[in-house]
């Protein structure tokens, strides 16, 4: 049964630090981009971050850069995403999916991790 589950999301004050993880199951992990979907309060879907099967190339929105580092441990598939300086407008659901291609084209989505930035 395919799978994608994150988890690691929570409350955490402004400068703080969080990881999230996805877990994948059900299909070859490594074939798959892995990326990070974030959905604010009353806004669209924001593209954050995604990481290619072979962990070879990595690739960040203007808004983490320098903040988010994604990462990948195919032999227990899963993704991270390590943020740290969060601001309270990282505050959003964030998903993971997965992609063939590397051209954003996503395919299957976790249900979300709700991560709040509040002090």
């Amino acid at each position: 049964q395919l799978q994608l589950v994150e988890s690691g999301g929570g409350l955490v004050q402004p400068g703080g630090s969080l990881r999230l993880s996805c877990a994948a199951s059900g299909f070859t992990f490594s074939n798959y981009y892995i990326g990070w979907v974030r959905q604010a309060p009353g806004k669209g879907l924001e593209w954050v971050s995604d990481i290619n099967g072979d962990v070879t190339r990595t690739n960040y929105a203007d808004s983490v850069k320098g903040r988010f580092t994604i990462s990948r441990d195919n032999a227990k598939n899963t993704v991270y995403l390590q943020m740290n300086s969060l601001k309270p407008e990282d505050t959003a659901l964030y998903y993971c999916a997965r992609d063939l291609t590397g051209w954003g084209e996503y395919d299957y989505w976790g249900q979300g991790t709700q991560v709040t930035v509040s002090s």
